[in-house]
């Protein structure tokens, strides 16, 4: 119950709310109860038991109880009898089991009304909660992690927890109610009877809980497969030209059949311990009323008379009504217990603590002025993969640094220490001369530019893509970035121009149109400080051309951090460093480098003979 009281706090004014929600659920069913109770006296003019009535009995004072409401009732129900005989006490009565259910039924509908309102907000609330805690983790919790089963839990698990909320609102918090009401009625008709009856229903209570407690452990299994299934899909949308180059379409068939399989296994089973316990109530509770009417029937039947046959019927009348809440309770805690599962899962997300994150009293970044320095710098991703050993560097401002070597030498983990996607394992990285981790976040990020290999662009218009991040942005400077990116006339070439829907993730460009849009995206940004990875490796030499140019462009009067793969794009550098298994094994000008028969001297000759 923790969970899910955790789970209603993301509602909105949920005091208020909850409040409305009992009372309404209270006054419905008093009203539902009241026209039952009122079947008592319709019996007694039906089997003429009214004509023993012989005097009116006076209008009894007001008080908030039974036998007020009871009382006041029987004057006027008498004085009906007495002074216009059965057949309009009849219509009478009729006339108020009338007014009952529509009362009844319309504070049931509002009690759905304040429901759907909680349901709503709360689900809305979660997602954004979700959405808001995964964005501010860093960049190796998505390498570590599934997408499919972010996306899962995003989608699935709460739409579990939904449903699971609306049910129990129902269920676990008006159907208790509903019940006690009912057993304060039958008590007040025969408290014998209902004795009997309370001492009988535990045996259908402790038969459901077993079932529940089956049931919460597949829930949990269940949304864990279907998380790998969603993974699984995304890896194969994303990679299908790989998938039928290699003709590897049985084997992702395969898995997502095995997957899918074991899916179907546990849904399966857990569908029929769902559905096990409705007909178990069902028979459980035919055999309790077989029980009353035996021994009811019984006091009935007996000589000292002490059940009247009008109690006896509206008393099983009555309890047929407990029949349903207690139904709706027993699947409302089936269902509290997925939902519960579900809610454990987004709550493992949430409650997450992010490795990256601001200090309590971090200070804003307001200008960059003079360096970037690390100081005895080194990382690594877990005990036994050391990326980065005991960097020493400094890029004064206005300087362009290139980061080269062999792959997984270091070079992308060291860039990615300045934009805090990573924090160093051992000492630190500053910018004119405090730490990354003494600055605000998002000021720290306004100063820098990112362009990477691989373009990341949304599934939106080219105007949008360029002016991402930066809201009431116009034309003008959107068109001027391009310009300097050498984006404007291919943008201008499209169906629809600057308003051109390019696709998921930029399909409808081609690799150097993308790389052009992520580079005037860097433009407007207009950051001090760039950083650029591998950003012309994947292209061809006429797109590298135009890229490279919107670099140069990019770069003017900026501090660089280049990596690069080819040497031919970097040789004017103020300063290239060498990172080979994770220290800087050579530093200098392209001049001094080739100079060296070292590792830059190899990787250039290699280069020019392929």
């Amino acid at each position: 119950m923790k969970v899910f009281f955790r789970v209603l706090s993301y509602a909105n004014r949920l005091p208020r709310r909850l409040t409305f929600f009992f009372c309404y659920s209270i006054l419905g069913i008093i009203f539902g109860a009241f026209n039952i109770l009122l079947v008592m006296p319709m019996l007694d003019v039906l089997f003429k038991q009214t004509g023993k009535l012989m005097a009116v009995p006076p209008v009894p004072e007001f008080s908030f109880s039974v036998s007020y409401v009871t009382e006041l009732f029987n004057h006027y129900f008498i004085a009906v009898v007495i002074n216009y005989g059965a057949l309009d006490a009849l219509l009478f009565v009729c006339a108020l089991i009338t007014a009952c259910v529509i009362l009844a039924n319309l504070f049931r509908y509002l009690e759905r009304v304040m429901a759907t309102k909680i349901r709503v907000d709360l689900v809305k609330n979660i997602r954004l909660d979700i959405f808001n805690k995964v964005t501010q983790f860093h960049i190796g919790y998505f390498n570590n992690e599934r997408k499919g089963d972010l996306i899962s839990r995003f989608t699935n698990d709460v739409n579990e927890v939904e449903s699971a909320v609306m049910n129990s609102l129902k269920a676990v918090l008006k159907e208790p109610i509903t019940i006690a009401i009912y057993f304060f009625v039958l008590f007040k008709i025969s408290p014998q009877l209902t004795l009997f009856t309370l001492l009988v229903l535990p045996l259908t209570g402790g038969v459901l809980a077993e079932i529940i407690k089956r049931l919460k452990r597949q829930a949990t299994a269940s949304q864990e497969s279907l998380g790998r299934i969603l993974n699984i899909l995304d890896e194969t949308f994303g990679g299908m030209r790989v998938i039928k180059a290699f003709n590897a379409r049985k084997f992702v068939i395969e898995r997502i059949d095995e997957e899918s399989s074991f899916f179907r296994k546990t849904s399966k089973s857990m569908a029929y311990k769902n559905e096990l316990a409705a007909p178990v109530s069902e028979i459980l509770g035919v055999l309790i009323i077989s029980g009353i009417i035996f021994f009811g029937g019984n006091m009935v039947l007996t000589k000292n008379n002490s059940l009247e046959p009008a109690q006896f019927m509206t008393f099983l009348a009555i309890f047929a009504m407990i029949i349903q809440p207690a139904k709706n309770f027993s699947n409302g805690i089936t269902s509290l217990q997925r939902g519960t599962a579900s809610a454990k899962r987004i709550f493992d997300i949430i409650d997450t603590e992010p490795l990256i994150r601001n200090k309590p009293s971090a200070k804003s970044l307001s200008f960059f002025s003079d360096t970037i320095e690390f100081k005895n710098v080194s990382f690594s991703y877990g005990p036994d993969k050391t990326v980065l050993k005991n960097i020493n560097l400094t890029i004064a401002k206005g300087k362009t640094i290139a980061l080269v070597g062999p792959s997984g030498g270091g070079k992308s983990t060291l860039a990615d220490l300045v934009p805090r996607f990573y924090d160093p394992t051992e000492g630190k990285v500053c910018i004119d001369g405090v730490p990354l981790t003494d600055y605000d976040l998002e000021s720290l990020r306004k100063h820098l530019g990112i362009v990477t290999q691989e373009s990341i662009l949304f599934n939106d218009t080219i105007f949008n893509n360029i002016a991402f991040g930066k809201p009431n942005v116009g034309e003008a400077e959107v068109i001027h970035a391009a310009k300097i990116a050498n984006a404007h006339d291919f943008i201008m070439q499209t169906e629809h121009g600057y308003q051109t829907k390019i696709g998921e993730r930029g399909s409808k460009l081609s690799g150097g149109q993308r790389q052009r849009l992520s580079i005037a995206r860097a433009v407007l940004k207009n950051p001090p400080i760039l950083i650029l990875d591998e950003a012309t490796s994947a292209l061809d030499s006429e797109s590298e051309r135009l890229v490279q140019e919107a670099l140069f462009n990019l770069m003017k009067n900026r501090t660089s951090i280049v990596i690069a793969h080819r040497l031919s794009t970097i040789q004017h550098a103020d300063e290239i460093l060498v990172v080979h298994d994770g220290i800087i094994a050579e530093r200098g000008t392209h001049e001094d480098l080739q100079q060296r028969n070292g590792i830059y001297k190899k990787l250039s000759d290699i280069q020019k003979t392929a």
